[in-house]
């Protein structure tokens, strides 16, 4: 490049420059600012996540050893740090098992509850309504074991959901109705799930099919 070449792309350098330099610097600058908060969102999330962990652990043994003040304690403390985390809704879930089957219902049922209220995972709010719904079928709480199954379940749970439905009607005596909700669970169950699918004709039968 000749010199005078050199000194013409000085010129349109520093012209391009005088027009856009500030706009540059601020776009690079809005640049780096969301890349610093990206990794410092991510290092957080990290960090939640490995420290929601330990909790769990300790859940888990506390389940175990089947200490129900140590389940509630670590379940409360996971709910009020790390809700945002699958750890709080797993650790929801292990907890409500353990206490319903130490006989603590009352605390099995709040711990449902708040994965219903908070879960992030639709998955894991179906899980916990099911659950629930049993715990209501067994206090004979049918409509609102059924208001608890109201909302239109994911595909994956329409039979099984069903099923339940047609448990808690049949215990309130609306026959029909039962019929027809265990109808639509064999509808909906896969013919490879034989187990669910003969009992669930055989609760069929039992009301005249």
């Amino acid at each position: 490049m000749s010199y005078h070449e050199e000194q013409e792309s000085l010129e349109n350098l520093k012209a391009w420059w005088a027009k856009w330099g500030n706009s540059t610097t601020w776009i690079v600058l809005a640049v780096l600012v969301v890349a610093a908060g990206w990794n410092g969102w991510n290092f957080w999330q990290r960090r939640q996540a490995a420290e929601a962990a330990v909790l769990y652990d300790q859940v888990q043994q506390a389940v175990a050893a089947g200490d129900k003040t140590l389940i509630s304690r670590v379940s409360s403390d996971m709910e009020d740090k790390f809700g945002g985390t699958a750890y709080a809704q797993m650790t929801a879930l292990a907890a409500a098992k353990s206490l319903y089957m130490s006989g603590d219902s009352a605390g099995a049922k709040t711990q449902l509850q708040w994965v219903i209220d908070h879960a992030k995972d639709a998955e894991y709010k179906q899980i916990a309504k099911l659950r629930l719904s049993l715990i209501l079928l067994d206090e004979k709480a049918y409509d609102a074991g059924l208001k608890v199954l109201a909302d239109e379940p994911l595909d994956a749970f329409k039979g099984v959901v069903a099923d339940r439905r047609g448990d808690l009607l049949a215990a309130q005596g609306k026959r029909d109705d039962a019929r027809t909700a265990y109808k639509l669970a064999l509808d909906s169950l896969p013919q490879s799930d034989s187990s669910a699918r003969q009992l669930i004709q055989f609760k069929l039968d039992a009301l005249g099919g």
